[in-house]
């Protein structure tokens, strides 16, 4: 059994709804400052299945607005399909040299289809009778209709979020990452058959595992002070 779903276990625990295992205040900060925009990526080394698992868990756990989940992540690792990205990506070699490349994309897109898609899924995971969550409906339903012709930017902003998410999980395995805004999205829509699918390119996100030349590594991150970033309401 493994330790982390044995009585005592972290997945155990969550079950019970029990306190989760503390992480410290300083080893989060230590952690969130090991972590930078990788420029150069140790082509030998991969993420392991388990690692892998956790990170891609990280993004279907991602939040999102209504928890409509408005997004499609591809996850590349094919030598061949990841040697033609850096030509779409301003040159940069972080697709071809790491681990695993992940796209993000968003849905063009939302419709009362998609809305009662969401509804099923939620009243057959929480075991509730559609009728009992109709107001809930109508509510996001209305959100999607006073939107329309803004899905697209408004589905974007969702995706960032689970980018975030992806990074700081990254961050706590000790994964290298590298957000990618600098690409072609229309040319990976292509790559991908993006461009044949109610979904397109938003963003995309490098991780693997640093190259000992990188000279950004160590290099100090570059910050303005908290209090010019920071408004304080006590």
């Amino acid at each position: 059994m493994d330790a982390s779903t044995a009585p005592g276990g972290l997945s155990h625990c969550i079950r019970l709804g029990c306190q989760m295992p503390d992480l410290t205040p300083s080893e989060l900060s230590e952690r969130l400052a090991w972590r930078y925009a990788v420029k150069h990526f140790d082509s030998g080394q991969r993420i392991s299945p388990k690692v892998w698992h956790a990170l891609e868990q990280s993004l279907i756990l991602a939040p999102s607005s209504f928890g409509l989940q408005p997004w499609k992540f591809a996850i590349v690792t094919d030598p061949k399909i990841k040697a033609e990205m850096p030509a779409i990506s301003w040159n940069q070699h972080q697709p071809r040299d790491c681990s695993h490349m992940v796209v993000l994309a968003a849905r063009r897109e939302l419709d009362q289809d998609y809305v009662d898609k969401f509804m099923h899924c939620l009243c057959e995971t929480r075991g509730v009778a559609p009728a009992h969550l109709s107001g809930y409906r109508d509510v996001i339903l209305h959100s999607v209709q006073a939107s329309q012709g803004r899905h697209l930017e408004w589905n974007a902003r969702q995706v960032y979020i689970a980018l975030g998410q992806l990074m700081l999980a990254a961050a706590m395995l000790g994964v290298d990452s590298c957000p990618m805004e600098g690409i072609d999205a229309a040319a990976y829509d292509r790559l991908l058959g993006f461009d044949q699918t109610p979904y397109h390119t938003v963003v995309a996100c490098a991780l693997g595992y640093r190259s000992q030349s990188d000279k950004y590594a160590q290099a100090p991150k570059v910050r303005f002070p908290a209090a010019e970033l920071i408004a304080r309401y006590e």
